[in-house]
C-alpha cells in the first residue's frame, strides 16, 4: 500500500522539536588520525580504518544521505532551515519504496488518523526516545565506539545509548521490552549483520507515524566501504503491523573535529503544549 504524505504542519512541528541549535566545548578539537588529500582536505574515500581485522565504525556520524537544500522551492525551513540536515526517512520512512509499506489494514488506519492529526502525538516530539531505526536519518549527531565484543552507539538527543553485542551471545528469549530492543551482531567478512528482537510496543519511525510492535525482528547490514560513509541495509519483519517484510537503504556520513554536546529535550520543553494548541 503506497505510503500517505506528512502534512506540512506536522514537519514544522516535529522539526521545531528536532533542529535544536548546536554548541558547546570541543566542537572544534581535532580528529586524531584522519586521511587527508595532498591539499589538506579529509580524504572521504580514503581505505576504511580497521580494527582487529574486521571495519572500525568506531567516530561521529550523522546522516549520508540529507534532504537537498533547494531554495527555489519555497520550503527553506523543511530543507533549509535546520543547523544540521534530516534524511528523507525522518519523514517517511518508505519513502524510498516503491509501493511505500506494506501496512496491514488496521496500522494503515492508524498512521492515516496519525496523518490527520497531524502527528500531534509524535513521541520525539514530546521528549520520548527514539529507537535506532529513526536515529539514522535524524538531525542529531552519534557516537560510535567499538571494542572487541560490542559496539556501543550514543545519541545526542536526549543522551540515548544503544549496545550491540558482538560476542556471539544469541538473542535473549522474553526479555523486557525495550527501546532499542536487544542486539546481537556477527561478521560477514567486512559486513556487520546485526540482528535485533525485543523492542517495545508501537515504537515511531518517522514523523508520519509509522511504527513497529513488540513483535517485530530487523536485520540490519552495516558496511563501511571507506573512511567517509557507513552504507547500512535495514529490514523489518514485522507481521502484526505489515504484510510482509519490508528493506530500506540508509546511509551515514563522518563526522570531522566536533564530538557531542548536551541535548536534552526535557529541559522547560514546550513544544508538547504548542503543539495541542494548534490543534484547535
Amino acid at each position: 500500500m503506497r505510503q500517505r504524505l506528512v502534512p506540512f504542519a506536522a514537519i514544522v512541528a516535529a522539526l521545531t522539536v528536532i533542529a535544536a541549535p548546536v554548541f558547546g566545548q570541543w566542537l572544534r578539537y581535532p580528529t586524531a588520525g584522519v586521511p587527508r588529500t595532498r591539499d589538506g582536505k579529509v580524504n572521504l574515500a580514503a581505505p576504511a580504518p580497521r580494527k582487529d581485522g574486521k571495519p572500525d565504525f568506531s567516530g561521529i556520524w550523522l546522516t549520508g544521505n540529507p534532504l537537498p537544500c533547494e531554495k527555489s522551492t519555497g520550503s527553506d525551513f523543511l530543507e533549509c532551515g535546520a543547523e544540521l540536515p534530516a534524511s528523507r526517512e525522518v519523514f517517511d520512512i518508505g519513502s524510498s519504496l516503491p509501493e511505500g509499506l506494506p501496512f496491514q489494514p488496521w496500522a494503515l488506519e492508524l498512521v492515516q488518523k496519525r496523518t490527520r492529526d497531524q502527528s500531534k502525538d509524535d513521541p520525539h516530539a514530546r521528549c520520548m526516545p527514539d529507537t535506532f531505526v529513526r536515529a539514522y536519518g535524524l538531525p542529531h549527531m552519534q557516537k560510535f565506539i567499538q571494542v572487541p565484543g560490542l559496539l556501543v552507539m550514543l545519541d545526542e538527543m536526549n543522551a540515548n545509548y544503544r549496545q550491540v553485542f558482538t560476542d556471539g551471545r544469541p538473542l535473549p528469549v522474553d526479555p523486557t521490552p525495550a527501546w532499542n530492543g536487544y542486539s546481537s551482531g556477527t561478521w560477514q567478512g567486512d559486513t556487520l549483520v546485526i540482528r535485533s528482537a525485543g523492542f517495545r510496543n508501537d515504537l515511531w519511525l518517522d514523523i508520519g507515524g509509522s511504527f513497529i510492535t513488540d513483535a517485530a525482528k530487523t536485520t540490519e547490514q552495516i558496511r563501511r566501504p571507506d573512511f567517509g560513509h557507513l552504507e547500512i541495509e535495514l529490514t523489518v519483519d514485522d507481521p502484526k503491523a505489515y504484510t510482509k517484510p519490508w528493506t530500506v537503504k540508509l546511509k551515514q556520513a563522518i563526522q570531522i573535529d566536533t564530538d557531542l554536546v548536551d541535548e536534552i529535550c526535557l529541559e522547560n520543553e514546550k513544544s508538547s503544549q504548542h503543539l495541542v494548541g494548534n490543534q484547535k
